[in-house]
């Protein structure tokens, strides 16, 4: 991990990005999905497919495991989270990155630009994921479920975030893929929000708040972010950010 960053200029220029994980720095989703399933059926639940998109809105695995099975004490969500997660690394070979962002985070890095992870994943999980695909050297501060009370869209963990990147929210940018996380990264004042979506999820994205939304990190910049955030704040914003984006507001 990047050594401890110096106080931030007053300039209004963004000085760090806020990453989520799941959906955002990799593809995880689709094993995330098929661990829950087969953990519910361990217990007699099937889940209407509809229903399973709680799972990728990014909420803690404890409010996961309560909206589908009630009120449960601390102990039944300790193993019920342990079970889920086993079946989860079963297949955690699977997970590769979000196509482009070895060299996007790799690009902001260079920059000096301050990086964090703020993650509804088990620091366990989350640590391991992030070594194993030779992400984690590029982030100055990485938060996860276990340091905060309440998840997204309890903006909590983007503040704290911050406070470890020594960045005022506001010259902090955050890379979210649910609506549950732009909420969050809106609450905690965060200066703008892109959103990693397909075109089913684009107008959901941009609804919630979002500025930018595109599909994957592939041949993107800083740079380009940069511009094309610019230009979503001028009435007469038109253009995309190409060559992956989805849409941007006016």
């Amino acid at each position: 991990m990047n050594p401890a960053l110096p106080p931030a200029s007053t300039s209004n220029r963004i000085a760090a990005v806020v990453f989520d994980m799941d959906g955002v720095l990799i593809d995880s989703h689709p094993v995330h999905r098929r661990a829950w399933i087969q953990f519910l059926r361990t217990i007699g639940r099937e889940v209407p497919e509809s229903e399973l998109n709680f799972i990728l809105d990014g909420h803690k695995r404890t409010d996961i495991l309560r909206h589908f099975l009630g009120d449960l004490s601390p102990a039944e969500l300790e193993d019920f989270g342990r079970r889920k997660d086993l079946f989860f690394q079963q297949s955690a070979s699977e997970v590769a990155p979000i196509p482009g962002v070895p060299a996007f985070v790799a690009d902001l890095a260079a920059q000096d630009i301050a990086l964090a992870v703020a993650t509804s994943a088990s620091e366990t999980r989350t640590l391991e994921t992030l070594e194993r695909l030779q992400l984690k050297k590029y982030f100055n501060a990485i938060v996860t479920a276990g340091d905060v009370r309440r998840g997204k869209p309890d903006p909590a963990i983007y503040r704290i975030a911050c406070e470890r990147l020594n960045v005022a929210p506001s010259r902090a940018l955050a890379v979210e893929d649910a609506v549950a996380g732009i909420e969050a990264a809106r609450a905690a004042g965060l200066g703008a929000c892109i959103a990693v979506a397909n075109h089913t999820h684009a107008e959901k994205m941009i609804l919630a708040g979002a500025s930018l939304v595109i599909r994957d990190f592939r041949q993107q910049s800083f740079a380009a972010i940069r511009a094309a955030l610019a230009r979503t704040r001028s009435a007469s914003a038109t253009q995309s950010l190409p060559p992956t984006p989805l849409r941007h507001p006016a």
